[in-house]
């Protein structure tokens, strides 16, 4: 994400590389940079100019420290003010003193806003050991209806719906049924539009009044930019939500809105989607964002995320493995399967820090390593354990098992080779930082994951 504004960021401090000091002229060209790069991003030229305002007043204020060269320093100067920008501190949703809390969904059509349903109910099910319930008040579409339920189903959470086109009292019964069941938590998907009109508005309206809802988040898409900002400002005027959330992060290379969104509206970003899967949802950190935007990864976020699905004694065993160099194609296998639970690839690199960057170009997906996962799949287990018995034999039955060619298993079986030499030399780096930096290098190099 934001893969365009963090190289031109990253372009605008090369000025400030080898000077010794922070003077006018190297901090003018250097903000000068900063503004144009976020213009191109589509920030809100408003808030461009403050920022930009703010850092230089900021950076002719700094003592340069003796241990720090300017270069470092203006780089935590803008990190700082990015933060303050992004919202400065995480802001969780409110949870009402008496349940059930209600959480009110508003957005325009297509941002999003059922697949967010869905996804939300997910978090508070596993993060917060909660109970949901998910109210089908987009009563205009079937398909939305049908779509919630669908993914409600893969969760096992239920969803409230009538057969009638009157969305208040879905969410009225919504809320009632949720006490008698004794669930905490409704979380009401309302209908949507292709732009902001009376009626849409009226309707979110009724409804909030109606359930009174504890939190009401507005869904936003991030990859329309300005636009997407321009649609909060109106919605925040007529329902004054309390927060947003960014969807489809995952594709916005630019990041016009997240920067924008927080300024202009004055309301926090709670949440943040980056894909279609319901595990691709993430609390809002401004601190960890302002880091992956400047390339400075997001380690604190990639380490909780390998908590949860890294089993400590399987790790100590995989180290172990690792250090005695008996890590073969099976434990591989079996790693990069846990390393796919932790969600989308593309977004666990860039928070390793400088990945984002020197992988900006390359295509990473799971699907990438789809053939490699056949391969494997494809040899016995004694294949597996000792890769050094396949004979041109072997081979051909492994490639004719998989549908790649033998050239593909002789570049895999060399990459494999040369990736446990790294894990072993990243032995400092701790299981997840090898692991990663050894999919990398696989992902990279073979013909089929180009």
């Amino acid at each position: 994400m934001f893969q365009d504004l963090s190289s031109k960021l990253d372009k605008a401090f090369q000025s400030l590389k080898g000077e010794s000091k922070i003077t006018d002229v190297n901090i003018a060209e250097t903000v000068r940079e900063i503004r144009r790069a976020l213009l191109d991003a589509d920030v809100n030229y408003e808030v461009a100019k403050q920022f930009t305002n703010d850092i230089k007043d900021r950076a002719m204020g700094e003592d340069v420290l003796t241990a720090v060269n300017p270069g470092q320093q203006f780089t935590k100067v803008v990190h700082d003010e990015l933060t303050g920008i992004l919202g400065q501190e995480r802001v969780d949703i409110a949870v009402a003193d008496t349940p059930p809390t209600v959480i009110l969904i508003a957005g325009l059509q297509g941002s999003g806003k059922t697949t967010f349903s869905a996804k939300l109910a997910r978090y508070l099910k596993q993060e917060n050991n909660r109970s949901p319930i998910l109210a089908a008040a987009d009563v205009y579409r079937p398909a939305a209806i049908n779509q919630l339920k669908t993914l409600a189903d893969s969760i096992d959470v239920p969803v409230y719906s009538i057969g009638q086109k009157d969305a208040v009292r879905v969410a009225k019964e919504a809320v009632s049924m949720a006490k008698s069941l004794a669930l905490d938590t409704v979380i009401i998907d309302t209908a949507g539009r292709m732009h902001v009109d009376e009626k849409m508005m009226n309707e979110v309206a009724e409804i909030k009044e109606a359930v009174q809802p504890d939190e009401t988040l507005f869904i936003v898409d991030s990859m329309t930019g300005q636009d997407a900002v321009n649609t909060a400002r109106e919605f925040n005027e007529t329902i004054n939500y309390d927060g947003v959330v960014l969807t489809k992060l995952d594709g916005d290379t630019r990041g016009g809105a997240a920067l924008s969104i927080k300024t202009v509206v004055q309301k926090p970003i709670k949440f943040v989607s980056t894909g279609e899967k319901l595990d691709a949802l993430s609390p809002f950190y401004p601190d960890r964002m302002s880091q992956r935007i400047l390339g400075m990864g997001d380690v604190v976020s990639l380490v909780e995320k390998a908590q949860k699905e890294f089993d400590e004694k399987e790790a100590q065993e995989l180290q172990k493995k690792i250090k005695s160099d008996s890590f073969d194609l099976e434990d591989f296998y079996e790693q990069l399967q846990q390393v796919k639970k932790m969600g989308d690839l593309s977004d666990l690199v860039g928070m390793i820090p400088g990945a984002g960057q020197a992988l900006q170009d390359a295509d990473i997906d799971d699907d990438s390593f789809k053939p490699i996962e056949a391969i494997i799949c494809s040899m016995t287990p004694e294949e597996k354990h000792n890769p050094d018995i396949l004979n041109a034999t072997r081979k051909r039955r492994i490639a004719k098992g998989s549908g790649t060619r033998v050239s593909d298993i002789n570049d895999l079986l060399k990459q494999f080779k040369q990736m446990k030499k790294m894990m072993k030399s990243f032995s400092g780096m701790g299981k997840m930082g090898q692991m990663m930096q050894g999919m990398k290098g696989m992902k990279n190099k073979l013909p089929f994951g180009r």
